[in-house]
């Protein structure tokens, strides 16, 4: 995410119903004067604005509503939320150049271009927030129009969610029986890729709800709680170099959309050497990470070792207690839990279920 988006995403923020900011601006609009706002008090800015007034003095949503009855600017210090300057005429590079028509939101782009600090235009007939960052322009909307998005996406995501549990389950069973294909991996990184991918829209417009969101960010939590552990479980269970984890995550979620659907594309990005689409088919062995984190109160730090010293989920599986005590950290009574976990997984997956 480049910087620019970041401003963009802390001005949503910023803007997001029940925050001062945002009670300001929806005075503002009943009030249909208009306002041209710069979130970001620096010498540039400062070296811009003609006129006005110099004021240093509190934020308040009512004090914003009457400074912008004048047709100027104003500047806010978002550092310290302090009101430095009002009614200041802005005067960017004439030669940046903009897309807008009117001289509030071609000033405020120009502006924005300029300095990479968000400016929020409103608009005093249409009534609508607009905020620039740097390229970026983002037109702010109504609560209720959001959470009707939103609210669709968390729909998709309950879907996904339990498409997943079964290809997991599916995988966790085939694992046991030895018998996992290189396509019921890239199934499951396909849908934690998805659901990853749905899960950062729902943030998104969570981040623009605020308050408004409250609701809807329990039901997501209930929703994801425990996806990214697992996601990283399943990764490190097939990626044979350990140090290539991160990359793998980064370019997975940088794939386009239209590759994401290519299970072959996200094998190999995985590693796991597919040439031609009956390589999908070929059984492969996890390490066996994921099921040594269901054994409880078993460090990182033995599970590393275990998966060190055996190559593959079969060999640990056939590993004897006093083979497993020979591992450091490793005493009678935690050899015999790993045992028992393992034979445990092993029963309910000969019973076709998965869990303890």
């Amino acid at each position: 995410m480049t910087d620019d988006s970041v401003t963009l995403r802390e001005a949503l923020q910023a803007v997001a119903p029940g925050t001062d900011l945002r009670e300001g601006l929806e005075r503002i609009k009943r009030s249909h004067t208009g306002a041209l706002i710069v979130l970001g008090y620096t010498p540039e800015i400062e070296a811009m604005c003609s006129g006005g007034f110099d004021l240093d003095i509190p934020f308040s949503a009512s004090r914003l509503r009457e400074l912008c009855k004048m047709d100027g600017a104003v500047i806010l210090d978002k550092n310290n939320w302090q009101i430095r300057k009002a009614n200041v005429q802005l005067l960017p590079d004439p030669s940046i150049p903009t897309e807008e028509s009117g001289m509030r939101h071609r000033t405020a782009q120009r502006t924005a271009r300029q300095t990479h600090l968000p400016v929020l235009s409103l608009s005093a007939s249409m009534r609508m927030i607009s905020i620039y960052v740097g390229p970026h322009h983002h037109l702010v909307e109504e609560p209720e129009a959001l959470l009707a998005r939103a609210n669709l996406a968390v729909d998709t995501l309950d879907r996904y969610s339990q498409r997943l549990d079964e290809v997991l389950q599916t995988l966790t069973v085939l694992e046991m029986r030895d018998s996992a294909t290189v396509r019921d991996v890239a199934t499951v990184m396909q849908r934690m890729e998805m659901i990853r991918r749905i899960t950062s829209e729902i943030n998104g417009y969570l981040e623009e709800l605020g308050s408004e969101g409250r609701l809807l960010a329990l039901q997501l939590d209930d929703l994801i709680r425990g996806s990214a552990s697992e996601r990283a479980l399943v990764m490190r269970d097939y990626i044979r170099d350990q140090a290539n984890v991160a990359s793998v995550e980064k370019h997975l979620s940088d794939m386009p959309s239209e590759k994401l659907v290519d299970l072959a594309v996200i094998a190999n990005v995985l590693g796991l050497s597919v040439f031609e689409v009956a390589d999908l088919d070929r059984e492969i062995q996890p390490r066996g990470i994921r099921s040594l984190s269901l054994v409880p109160h078993l460090p990182w730090s033995v599970i590393k070792a275990l998966t060190t010293h055996w190559d593959s989920f079969a060999s640990l599986r056939g590993a004897s207690v006093d083979e497993l005590q020979s591992i450091e950290g490793i005493g009678p009574y935690r050899a015999r839990l790993i045992r028992d976990s393992l034979e445990h997984q092993a029963q309910v997956a000969a019973n076709g279920i998965v869990g303890w």
